[in-house]
């Protein structure tokens, strides 16, 4: 791991989770001000070599910034909620966390992506192209026409969501080398340069990877506000 005042560990769940990728797209957004600020960062995720591959050059995340596991074996040592289980096995879990069961907030949240947020920053350039196959491709343009701009407008964040979506579905056998841990969730640390805990969060649900999803890296602005 790279050498800072601060270092921000991450426990991704499974690479191809929808938590995993949007968090990514948020740290990768934010990484020039977290470099600058001496905060190194470090994703542990649930994959392997190709999906670790993969997830990259979606989310556009550094490569040498993410190690993989095929088991989420720190997750468990550190007690990360391992997600709803059921006698029908994990896929049936998973589907019944994404309708809110076992999973406080998540139905919230993914209302908030359709209705829109003036609390949450604009996520589309305006002369940006949203690719959604086999879905008509979408401009930022056309979230200008239906709300605004300068802020999260009506179905902007559903519409990366659904992206997001897309590229796990087409490539689900690279982000899912193996289906026993797609309900675990993961956390958040941040540790200071002598190893003193700053701040963590332990994911409660699915699309609840932060405790202020509106803007997820909130809990690093004073030590970004400090340069």
């Amino acid at each position: 791991m790279e050498k800072g005042k601060y270092r921000l560990i991450i426990l991704l769940s499974q690479l191809g989770d929808f938590d995993s990728l949007e968090y990514a797209q948020a740290l990768v957004a934010d990484m020039p001000r977290l470099r600058a600020a001496g905060i190194s960062t470090l994703a542990i995720g649930i994959g392997n070599a190709e999906s670790a591959e993969r997830f990259c050059t979606f989310t556009g995340f550094p490569k040498q910034n993410i190690l993989v596991d095929e088991e989420p074996t720190l997750h468990r040592a550190l007690g990360l909620y391992a997600g709803l289980k059921t006698l029908g096995g994990p896929w049936p879990a998973l589907f019944l966390m994404c309708a809110g069961i076992g999973s406080p907030g998540t139905l919230s949240e993914v209302l908030r992506g359709y209705t829109g947020d003036r609390s949450a920053p604009q996520r589309i350039a305006n002369n940006e192209t949203i690719s959604i196959s086999p879905f008509p491709s979408v401009r930022g343009s056309f979230f200008r026409r239906a709300g605004g701009e300068g802020f999260q407008r009506p179905f902007e964040l559903a519409t990366i969501r659904l992206r997001n979506m897309i590229e796990v579905l087409s490539n689900l056998g690279t982000y899912l080398p193996r289906d026993d841990f797609i309900t675990q969730r993961g956390g958040t640390y941040l540790l200071d340069c002598d190893d003193i805990l700053l701040y963590s969060h332990q994911d409660k649900g699915i699309l609840g990877f932060s405790e202020t999803m509106a803007k997820p890296l909130s809990f690093l602005g004073q030590y970004l506000d400090k340069n």
